[in-house]
């Protein structure tokens, strides 16, 4: 397991002629749903697009998802903060759902990108118009899916400088 997160980048350059199946698709998203969540809540939403003119509004809306415009899909993940539950922890759980995305399309040999959206009030607003996304349900993120027309170096290492021990 080490191997697909060693080897995992941002990638923000595409081979847009090469599609991402619904089936990959539905493997990322599958990865996804199987991340742990407070009181296995459960407190997302995906919408999966592979329409060109979608993708493009994505990058026309949202400053750093500009890679949008060459990837073949973008996965964008809607929080869903829940009465009685432990809504505070939804930044969590959908940051663990999200990991479990990109590893999945690393595994398939696609690349991807984390597009930040919560907690950016602006962003937030444009793509939940966007996308028609009613409230309370919050666009928590854009992955931005494709063929990596790109292949940037290691980034970060261990660094056991960072770690306390107690035995």
């Amino acid at each position: 397991m080490l191997k697909p997160i060693e080897t995992r980048r941002s990638i923000r350059k595409f081979k847009p002629d090469i599609p991402v199946t619904k089936e990959q698709l539905d493997q990322m998203l599958h990865a996804a749903m199987l991340a742990p969540s407070a009181c296995n809540s459960r407190p997302w939403e995906f919408i999966a697009v592979t329409k060109r003119e979608i993708l493009n509004d994505i990058a026309r809306v949202h400053p750093y998802a500009q890679m949008c415009k060459t990837a073949a899909a973008a996965i964008i993940m809607v929080a869903l903060p829940q009465e009685g539950m432990p809504s505070e922890y939804f930044p969590q759980d959908c940051g663990a759902a999200t990991q479990n995305i990109l590893l999945e399309a690393q595994a398939l040999g696609l690349g991807t990108c984390w597009c930040g959206v919560y907690p950016k009030e602006a962003r937030i607003v444009s793509i939940r118009e966007l996308f028609t996304i009613p409230q309370p349900k919050i666009p928590f993120n854009v992955i931005a899916v494709g063929v990596p027309d790109e292949a940037p170096g290691p980034r970060g290492s261990f660094e056991e400088s960072k770690i306390i021990y107690l035995f």
